[in-house]
């Protein structure tokens, strides 16, 4: 502990850039965190309400029930979608491929690659204040036994360590902020197929709306409604018996009976 001390007090033009990134990376991490919960929306809750919008109120309904929601997925992807859906299925998802291009993803990526900067850069500025440190170290040394005062070299030792303290705090800030990004990364994959699955059942409502709203109140596709889930009851329960008549039993062909033709007299000419 007092290495670390003497690092940060008697370095500290060293110790105060790691430490200033250290805490920028920090708090860049929470700030992307708290953007993608705000940016989740549980769509097994959302679709059953937006169904019932939609067959009540018709397009404009579901777009001003969209327009309210917090998430990207209702308020970006769900609006595009909608805004389209006069045109036909493939205007739509035409309409809502470039809205995820243009809008979402930039949303979703922002800070990541700042996060990452930081890291690399707090790795490589970690490693050039160890130079520095240790060419200045060996160069005391140089002096020092140049001028033959050979006891007064190992009082030098002890700062190469403290220039080791410069890497080990540049990998102290990058390795979190370098698994940040990855978790980051694959929370972003696994959010654009919520997308692409949101996507296909909003296209599969509106079309049918457009055929016949009646065909909204079934259960959405993928969607659990468990106020719709029903115990199924047997085929025949709850009927009282029917009696079956017995067959008749089915008289046996008669025998044909052979006819002799009977022969005719000549006629008289």
């Amino acid at each position: 502990m007092q290495a670390v001390k003497d690092f940060f007090i008697g370095e500290w033009y060293f110790a105060l850039p790691l430490v200033t990134m250290s805490l920028v990376g920090a708090a860049l991490v929470i700030w992307r965190i708290l953007l993608n919960m705000s940016a989740n929306t549980s769509m097994d809750d959302f679709l059953p309400v937006f169904q019932e919008v939609l067959r009540k109120h018709g397009i404009r309904g579901a777009v001003e029930l969209c327009k309210q929601e917090k998430g990207l997925i209702p308020s970006r992807v769900f609006v595009a979608g909608l805004e389209a859906a006069d045109q036909g299925a493939a205007a739509m998802r035409r309409s809502i491929a470039n809205e995820v291009e243009l809008e979402v993803l930039p949303r979703l990526h922002f800070l990541l690659p700042t996060i990452l900067a930081i890291a690399k850069i707090a790795t490589m500025v970690g490693l050039f204040f160890t130079v520095i440190s240790m060419i200045n170290t060996f160069d005391a040394i140089g002096r020092e036994s140049a001028a033959g005062k050979v006891k007064e070299i190992g009082g030098h030792s002890s700062k190469i360590g403290l220039a080791l303290f410069a890497t080990a705090i540049g990998l102290f800030t990058a390795i979190p902020l370098v698994f940040s990004h990855v978790l980051f990364k694959a929370w972003i994959t696994k959010f654009e197929v919520k997308i692409k699955v949101a996507t296909q059942k909003l296209i599969t409502l509106v079309t049918n709306y457009k055929k016949d709203p009646k065909l909204l109140d079934g259960p959405i596709p993928g969607v659990t409604d468990r106020a719709r889930v029903t115990t199924p009851t047997p085929v025949g329960a709850g009927k009282p018996p029917v009696a079956v008549a017995a067959a008749a039993p089915v008289a046996a062909p008669a025998t044909a009976i052979p006819v002799k033709p009977v022969p005719q007299e000549p006629r008289e000419r």
